[in-house]
C-alpha cells in the first residue's frame, strides 16, 4: 500500500460554509480520505489532513486549493496565526511505501499547476526547496501577507512557480515536502500571552530574548536585549492567547519528533512555567500524530513511575494521553487522532475475537489457513514473553536486571505487533495466488501473463511465512534469555512461549516450502528452500535447549 499524507492549512477558521466547501472538494476525489478537519476561530485557520495514494492526494490538494482561492479573500483576513495566503501552506509527507523524493516530486507538480492554472505565487519549502534559504517555512513566510507585495518585488524572492506579482485576493502559497510534523500546544493557567512567549523562547530551536520570572525583557548595560539559545532542535515555538479556551498556549511545530519528542518538550514547559509562576494544565495535538510519538511518551512516564515500559501500545497511548493532559481543552480520541488508528483496517482478522478467528479457520474457506495460524501462534509466543519480562521487571532479587527486562519487554511487544500483522498479510498473499490462477489463458499472451502473475504471487506468498520464520528465531532467543533471567514463578510461561514459537517455526516453514513449488526459478527457490530449512533447524535447536533446561528445573 502506497500512502502519502497532505496537510493543507487554509486561512479560514470561522465560516463553516467555506470550510465545508473546501472539505467537499477533497472528498469528491476517489481513493482519498479526509481524516481530520481542525478549524480554529482565534487563529482563523483550518488544518485539513488528507491521506491516500499519491496521485489521488495530489488531485485532492489541487481541488482544495482551487476552492480556497475561490472562497477566501485575504484582504479581509485576520487571525492569531502567521499566514501569507488563502492556502497558506501545503506539505506532502511520506507515510507508507512512498519516499521523500516522491513527495518532493508531488510538491513540484502541485506547485507548477497552482502557479499556472490559479495564477498564485508558489514557494517550494522543506525538502522540496530550490535554494537553502527557502527550506524553513518560517523564512518563506517572513513578512506574512502584509509584506508580500514588497517581498515579491525583490528578485531573490521571485516565486518558484506562478507570476512574480502580488495577488491581493489569494496571497501566496508555500508547497513542500517534509517529515511528519506534530502541531503541538501546551496550555497554561494564565491568559497572559507574554508568559507563554517567554516559555516558547526558552524551548525553541533559535535564540530568543531572555525574560525575568515576571516576564520582563532583560537588557545588558548598553540597553541591548540579552538573548538565550533555545533548548530543543526541530522545535518552532511562540506563545499566544486563545479565546476559545480562555488560556495562553505555548504553540509549536515539532519537525522531527524522533530528535525532540513530545514528552521532553512538555516536561521542559512544565519546569519553565513553574519558574515564571504559572502552571501547565495540559496540552493538545492539532491534526494527527504518529502512534510512535505517543507510545514513546507513555513508556517515558511509565519508567518515571518505576513501571516497565514494555506495555501494549493501547496502554502506552492511554498513559501518554493522561500524562500530557491531552484531554484538557478538547477530547482526544486516538481512533481519530493517531494516524495508524485512522488508517487501520477495522475488518482485519486481528480486529476480531479469538473465537471468531477459530470459527473462520474452521469454516472450510480458503483463508485463514496454516500460514495465518502459524503467525498467530508466534504472536501469542511474543505476548507471553512480554508478560514474563514485565512481571520480572523490578521483581524482588532481580532489581539489577531491570534495564534488561525493560528492553526484552519492548522487543517482545514489537514482535507481537509485527506478527499480528502477518496473520492478515498471509491470507492476503494466498488470495493473490488464487486471483492469479483465475486469470484468462485464451491466447499465448494471456498464458504468459498468467504464468508471470502466478510466479510473482507465489513469491509474495512465500515471503510472508519466511518473515514469520525469521521472527521465531528472535522469539526463541528472547525465551532463552528469560529462562535464565526471569522470575522463577514464570518459567513455565517462558516454556509455553518457546513451544508456541517452535510450532510457529514448523508451520511457517511448511508454508514457505509449499509456495516455492509454484516458482519456476529453480536457483532462487533452492536458495529460499535452504534458508527456510536452516532457520527451522535453528529454531528447534533453540527450543530443545530451552526444553531441556525447563524440564531439569521443573523436575527438581
Amino acid at each position: 500500500m502506497r500512502i502519502v499524507e497532505c496537510v493543507p492549512n487554509f486561512s479560514e477558521g470561522r465560516d463553516q460554509r467555506v470550510i465545508d466547501a473546501i472539505a467537499g472538494a477533497v472528498e469528491a476525489v476517489d481513493g482519498v480520505t479526509l481524516v481530520d478537519v481542525d478549524p480554529g476561530e482565534s487563529t482563523n485557520r483550518t488544518v485539513m489532513t488528507i491521506v491516500g495514494p499519491p496521485e489521488s492526494v495530489l488531485e485532492a490538494a489541487f481541488l482544495a486549493i482551487s476552492k480556497a482561492t475561490e472562497l477566501i479573500d485575504m484582504r479581509a483576513h485576520s487571525g492569531a496565526h502567521a499566514r501569507q495566503g488563502a492556502t497558506d501552506v501545503c506539505p506532502f509527507v511520506p507515510v507508507a511505501g512512498v519516499s521523500m523524493e516522491e513527495c518532493v516530486a508531488l510538491a513540484k507538480a502541485l506547485g507548477e499547476r497552482v502557479g499556472a492554472e490559479l495564477q498564485i505565487p508558489v514557494y517550494l519549502y522543506g525538502e522540496a526547496a530550490t535554494r537553502p534559504e527557502r527550506r524553513s517555512l518560517q523564512d518563506v513566510r517572513a513578512g506574512e501577507y502584509e509584506g508580500l507585495e514588497t517581498k515579491l518585488a525583490s528578485p531573490e524572492w521571485s516565486p518558484d512557480f506562478g507570476p512574480p506579482t502580488f495577488n491581493a485576493r489569494s496571497g501566496a502559497t508555500a508547497i513542500g515536502a517534509r517529515k511528519f510534523l506534530i502541531a503541538y500546544n501546551v496550555n497554561l493557567n494564565t491568559s497572559n500571552a507574554k508568559l507563554a512567549k517567554a516559555v516558547a523562547w526558552r524551548i525553541r530551536d533559535s535564540e530568543g530574548p531572555t525574560r525575568t520570572p515576571e516576564g520582563k525583557l532583560v537588557r545588558d548595560g548598553d540597553g541591548k536585549l540579552v538573548r538565550t539559545p533555545g533548548l530543543f532542535e526541530h522545535c518552532k515555538a511562540t506563545g499566544w492567547y486563545i479565546s476559545d479556551y480562555g488560556c495562553a498556549q505555548v504553540t509549536m511545530n515539532l519537525t522531527d519528533y524522533s530528535i525532540t519528542p513530545i514528552h521532553t518538550v512538555f516536561d521542559a514547559c512544565c519546569e519553565i512555567a513553574a519558574e515564571l509562576g504559572v502552571r501547565v494544565t495540559g496540552s493538545e495535538i492539532v491534526g494527527l500524530v504518529p502512534r510512535e510519538a505517543l507510545t514513546d511518551a507513555g513508556a517515558h512516564y511509565l519508567l518515571r513511575q518505576g513501571s516497565s515500559p514494555g506495555a501494549p501500545d493501547t496502554d502506552l497511548v492511554d498513559m501518554a494521553v493522561r500524562s500530557l493532559g491531552l484531554n484538557d481543552v478538547a477530547t482526544f480520541d486516538p481512533s481519530k487522532k493517531v494516524i495508524e488508528e485512522v488508517l487501520r483496517d477495522r475488518g482485519a482478522m486481528i480486529e476480531r475475537s479469538l473465537g471468531t478467528f477459530a470459527d473462520l479457520t474452521s469454516a472450510g474457506t480458503l483463508v485463514p489457513g496454516g500460514g495465518s495460524v502459524a503467525a498467530a501462534s508466534a504472536a501469542l509466543s511474543a505476548s507471553l514473553l512480554a508478560m514474563v519480562a514485565n512481571l520480572s521487571y523490578g521483581a524482588k532479587g532481580l532489581e539489577a536486571k531491570r534495564e534488561s527486562h525493560a528492553e526484552l519487554s519492548r522487543r517482545s511487544q514489537s514482535l507481537k505487533a509485527e506478527l499480528l500483522s502477518a496473520v492478515d498479510l498471509d491470507s492476503k498473499a494466498y488470495l493473490g495466488v488464487v486471483k492469479a490462477r483465475r486469470l484468462p489463458r485464451k491466447s499465448d499472451e494471456d498464458k504468459a501473463a498468467r504464468s508471470r502473475a502466478i510466479e510473482e504471487a507465489n513469491l509474495r506468498a512465500a515471503q510472508v511465512p519466511m518473515s514469520v520464520l525469521e521472527r521465531t528465531i528472535d522469539l526463541l532467543e528472547l525465551a532463552d534469555h528469560l529462562v535464565d533471567s526471569g522470575m522463577e514463578a514464570t518459567i513455565s510461561d517462558t516454556g509455553v512461549a518457546a513451544c508456541a514459537a517452535a510450532a510457529a517455526a514448523d508451520g511457517a516453514c511448511y508454508n514457505v516450502l509449499i509456495n516455492l513449488s509454484g516458482i519456476a526459478d529453480e536457483t532462487h527457490t533452492a536458495q529460499l528452500r535452504a534458508r527456510a530449512l536452516d532457520l527451522n533447524e535453528r529454531a528447534h535447536r533453540l527450543a530443545d535447549d530451552i526444553r531441556g533446561v525447563l524440564l531439569g528445573r521443573l523436575s527438581e
